[in-house]
């Protein structure tokens, strides 16, 4: 029993009062810690907004776009003052959305058609 409380103390920090460690060394590493998160996940999802931002912009009649939902359709109008934007889905139906509701905007091929399979 002796031997095993001799052995933990071996392993023990020293009591002795030391110098202190400077504060500005305990303050790299949260600091580079900031850094790292900033450069790697703050600044490109800042980047990635902003490109969003301006793809939702540059939403014109005509663009054929995919809603957050799933749904394809093509834009009908568009209302500036409330941010929204009117889809047509189908030959006699619109539905109003958000701008924020577009994910993305196609692209179309010419003469490229949607076959229904019908």
């Amino acid at each position: 029993m002796h031997d095993i409380i001799q052995t933990i103390l071996l392993f023990a920090p020293p009591t002795q009062g030391g110098p202190a460690p400077n504060p500005l060394v305990q303050l790299v590493p949260l600091v580079l810690i900031f850094v790292v998160f900033y450069f790697f996940m703050i600044r490109p999802q800042q980047k990635k907004q902003k490109d969003r931002e301006k793809v939702l912009e540059s939403l014109k009649r005509g663009d054929r776009v995919v809603t957050i939902g799933g749904i394809h359709g093509t834009v009908a109008g568009i209302d500036t003052e409330k941010k929204t934007v009117l889809v047509q889905v189908a030959e006699n139906t619109k539905i109003k959305f958000d701008r924020s509701a577009v994910a993305n905007i196609e692209k179309q091929e010419s003469g490229d058609k949607l076959t229904t399979g019908e």
